[in-house]
């Protein structure tokens, strides 16, 4: 383990803080190290592998798929692209759809098309409103509509015209609105953000003064969207339609790929030949894998299976909040989910991944659950006595160093 750990560290650019961890195979919702040691995976590749690891059928449609077409230019047809663009917009509800590499690259196809659909108005209305501690990706124009400010200071100056406005706090977009606002864009769920969950009704209100006001609403759905909360898109469970939608991580279940997806009336106003265009974008492999997931999805009625165990996970997350100090209260919804900590999130993470349980943070007091869609009732208790465990490893002290610095949030 420690030379695939050196030969990694020596080769490739350091920009990830790795765990002390070589993963060399999944099944189902686990995966296993080279030593042979399996893991719980709640995690699923940060929301990535919704059917879990070594699903046969989409592992056999992607090696059929290789042996026949892995690539062509956009500048020709291919049935993969037509059959999952077709898919992709009968369970997203959108019109047209541009297929990604990822989903950062998603959201720098829906600040295009928003700038273009102004320009098309000839209204100047260019700017974009986004949200406090939200998180778009780290390419230059994502960055530069991220909330955070330690993400966005390092590489400024970014693309100019963002504001940003308080989630969950309709006043506070209103205050930013002016003639020159083109867009909205928000996560309908924050996740790097600390799990935090839009109110129906901040979103209807966004709904409201965007048509009133004829600004574009743009929903980031690339970690909550793809039946993780218990729809499709979570859009459609808060029955607010956007504008413009980004998806990407579960859609491929593992292949690298995204898209956006808009209206039939942005379409027409917006992107036209020339002004986009990707290399690998819509690739035949990636279309296969999109298309065989999404019909796995509706096959394996993966919606409404969360909606089903959603109430079992989240009893069992409230039992243990219930038995510890360590953790304050708990965020989410379906299967995103956040334990607020009254220790650095880490420490947690770091002791669940000792007891064979993977799970992420979001932000320094969040720990975040993004299991695979489907899991089983017995692979949640297992995740429970797994955590229970991980948090009775977790030093006191540090809980109390915690408290005597401010970082904790009490229950109350």
């Amino acid at each position: 383990m420690n030379q695939t750990i050196s030969k990694t560290e020596s080769s490739v650019l350091h920009t990830y803080n790795r765990y002390d961890l070589v993963l060399e195979k999944g099944e189902g919702t686990y995966l296993y190290d080279i030593e042979g040691k399996g893991y719980l995976d709640f995690g699923s590749g940060i929301g990535v592998s919704s059917l879990g690891y070594g699903n046969e059928r989409l592992q056999s449609a992607l090696k059929k798929q290789i042996d026949q077409l892995i690539h062509t230019s956009n500048l020709y047809y291919h049935e993969p692209l037509a059959q999952a663009a077709e898919k992709l917009k009968e369970i997203s509800g959108m019109d047209r759809v541009f297929f990604t590499n990822s989903g950062t690259e998603a959201i720098e196809g829906a600040l295009k098309a928003a700038r273009k659909y102004a320009k098309q108005k000839g209204n100047g209305a260019c700017e974009l409103i986004a949200m406090e501690h939200s998180f778009h990706g780290r390419s230059m124009g994502a960055l530069s509509v991220t909330g955070t400010e330690s993400y966005r200071e390092p590489f400024e100056p970014l693309v100019g015209g963002v504001k940003f406005a308080a989630f969950n706090d309709l006043e506070s977009v209103k205050k930013q609105v002016t003639e020159k606002t083109g867009a909205i864009l928000l996560e309908p769920i924050q996740g790097e953000g600390g799990v935090f969950v839009a109110e129906q009704s901040f979103l209807k209100g966004l709904r409201a003064l965007c048509d009133e006001r004829g600004i574009l609403l743009i929903f980031d759905e690339i970690q909550c969207g793809m039946g993780r909360t218990g729809s499709m898109f979570a859009w459609q469970g808060y029955e607010v339609q956007p504008d413009i939608l980004v998806m990407a991580k579960a859609i491929g279940n593992g292949v690298p790929v995204g898209a956006f997806a808009m209206t039939e009336k942005v379409a027409q106003n917006s992107l036209k030949p020339g002004d986009h265009g990707t290399t690998y974008g819509g690739n035949p492999l990636a279309c296969r894998a999109v298309s065989t997931v999404i019909d796995l999805f509706i096959e394996q009625q993966l919606t409404e299976h969360v909606r089903k165990l959603t109430p079992y996970l989240e009893e069992k997350l409230d039992a243990l909040i219930a038995k510890t100090e360590l953790l304050a209260g708990r965020r989410g919804k379906g299967f995103m989910q956040g334990l607020i900590s009254s220790c650095p999130a880490g420490k947690i993470v770091e002791a669940a991944k000792q007891e064979g349980l993977l799970l992420l943070t979001a932000g320094a007091q969040v720990v975040r659950l993004l299991p695979p869609l489907i899991i089983t009732e017995k692979e949640i208790d297992e995740m429970a006595e797994k955590l229970e465990k991980a948090l009775l490893q977790v030093d006191e002290k540090e809980v109390s160093r915690a408290a005597q610095c401010g970082l904790y949030e009490s229950k109350k």
